[in-house]
């Protein structure tokens, strides 16, 4: 296992790509921007990247578009593709503490846990969707003795796929791996913060197999490589993870362009329950701490309202203290850091008004609320939670994205599932609870995507991740997310006899 030593020096001789990759070279923006790569962890200048701009999106679509109509990927074979994904599966793995280390310098995770966690889910996932390529049937229809008629599922084409920087190369995976393995070519936005997983990707990609121009990576900012590949009128699907905000904004530039299908996972609130005869309360407390202070809470699923049974209530909210102080940031190089830097000051001003907010209108702070400051950097904030929150502050209503908890006590199942859908999100939700039939029962009411029970924020490569209202619509994950890289296609053969 390498310590903080070795880590450290791995940090120092690291290569961090500075460029776009379209049509599998290297190149910068066409007009010379550039954009300033910051290490939250200690303010650093990382590198000053290529800032794309509408030229630069333009010449990867076409390049995209190129590769999908006269190039080869989209008319492999399955067993062909699946080759492919599953080298770029063990190249990620191979280059295993390279990958972990571009995440974990550019935006603040504790690279352990993008050692651990990040690297091998994000290989997982290419390989997955690698072997279930041979071993997916398309449909023949039910008619007449006189005619012939399928039912298949074709590649849409151009896929444009902008992800965020909380989870930089497993969200590029969760798009990347079902699109490509679709037959489609991609044009990849990484979050600006976080560029470098993606860009390394893309090269190990063409050392695996896939073809020149099937993966192009274009970092830049939001408002203009985002905004270019969103109304560009020869993409033919957008997926985007990120901000409600945003994601609205993705609407609208498909209205204003071709029409181009858009899939959106945006933001959430999710709401935590527990229930007074839930047997394990202490494994509640453990979850229910993992689940809004891992990855510094920037997680669009975490579940940052926490709903108590009043009887229990001030128990467990002493369990949850105790496990709140195993939270406390530190160097996100150093293996032991359970949490690292949030992902820049931006960010880290906006939690920390969130937590000046809350004291303001009443609600009570039972542990941390601090902002903290290691090597020069101030992006670190203690694991927090407010109790008293009641459904009205702007700490139940608004997503915070950072290590921020609002516990809310009720007294009945019903006041508990009215809680937990009285808000704009449906992404997720979890229940703690022994008795079965209120399980199934509370879970069914629920308004999310995914209902964990008895564990938090449940995620499988075979299980669809989602939600509803303005957390968005389609799913990533498990072979569901074909449906959104793919379109049916009817052929209809007239049999003469």
């Amino acid at each position: 296992m390498i310590d903080f030593n070795g880590w450290t020096t791995l940090a120092h001789n690291q290569r961090l790509i500075d460029t776009a990759l379209i049509d599998g070279e290297a190149c910068h923006a066409q007009n010379g921007a550039r954009l300033d790569v910051i290490n939250p962890g200690n303010n650093r200048l990382l590198a000053q990247v290529a800032a794309c701009g509408e030229a630069d999106v333009n010449r990867a679509v076409a390049s995209a578009r190129r590769a999908f109509e006269h190039g080869p990927w989209a008319r492999m074979a399955p067993a062909e593709r699946k080759a492919a994904l599953l080298r770029l599966s063990q190249l990620m793995l191979a280059n295993r503490e390279e990958l972990a280390l571009l995440d974990s310098l550019s935006m603040g995770k504790p690279v352990m846990d993008a050692w651990n966690i990040d690297v091998p889910g994000a290989a997982h996932v290419f390989a997955w969707y690698g072997e279930s390529l041979d071993k997916l049937y398309d449909q023949v229809a039910p008619t007449p003795s006189n005619a012939f008629a399928t039912i298949t599922r074709v590649p849409l084409g151009v896929i444009g796929a902008v992800v965020p920087w909380n989870f930089p190369l497993d969200m590029a995976a969760w798009k990347l791996a079902p699109a490509l393995a679709a037959g489609n070519s991609v044009v990849l936005k990484p979050a600006e913060q976080s560029p470098f997983s993606a860009l390394r990707l893309a090269e190990l990609a063409l050392e695996a197999g896939i073809p020149a121009g099937v993966l192009n990576v274009v970092p830049g900012l939001g408002e203009q490589a985002g905004r270019a590949l969103g109304l560009h009128m020869d993409v033919d699907a957008l997926v985007f993870t990120g901000s409600t905000e945003v994601g609205k904004y993705f609407m609208q530039y498909a209205a204003q362009s071709n029409l181009k299908q858009v899939w959106l996972e945006c933001g959430g609130k999710s709401a935590n329950l527990v229930f007074a005869d839930c047997q394990d309360l202490d494994l509640a407390a453990e979850k229910a701490a993992f689940g809004i202070f891992f990855n510094q809470g920037e997680v669009c699923s975490a579940n940052s309202r926490l709903l108590v049974q009043r009887e229990i209530h001030d128990e467990f909210i002493d369990r949850l203290i105790e496990k709140a102080r195993q939270w406390q940031p530190g160097n996100p190089l150093q293996p032991s850091s359970r949490a690292g830097a949030m992902v820049d000051a931006q960010q880290t001003q906006r939690v920390m008004g969130y937590i000046e907010q809350a004291r303001g209108e009443g609600a009570r702070l039972v542990c941390g609320g601090r902002q903290l400051s290691f090597e020069g950097s101030s992006n670190y904030i203690e694991p927090t939670i407010f109790s008293g929150v009641t459904p009205d502050m702007t700490l139940a209503r608004e997503e915070v994205f950072g290590p921020v908890l609002a516990v809310t006590a009720f007294d009945t199942e019903d006041q508990a599932v009215a809680l937990a859908n009285d808000h704009i999100y449906g992404l997720a939700a979890s229940v703690w609870t022994d008795d079965l039939n209120r399980a199934h029962r509370v879970a069914r009411r629920l308004n999310a995507g995914t209902v964990s029970v008895n564990t938090v924020d449940a995620l499988d490569v075979t299980v669809p991740f989602g939600g509803g209202k303005q957390s968005g619509f389609g799913r990533d994950l498990s072979l569901h997310s074909f449906d959104k890289y793919t379109q049916l296609k009817t052929i209809w053969i007239q049999l003469r006899g």
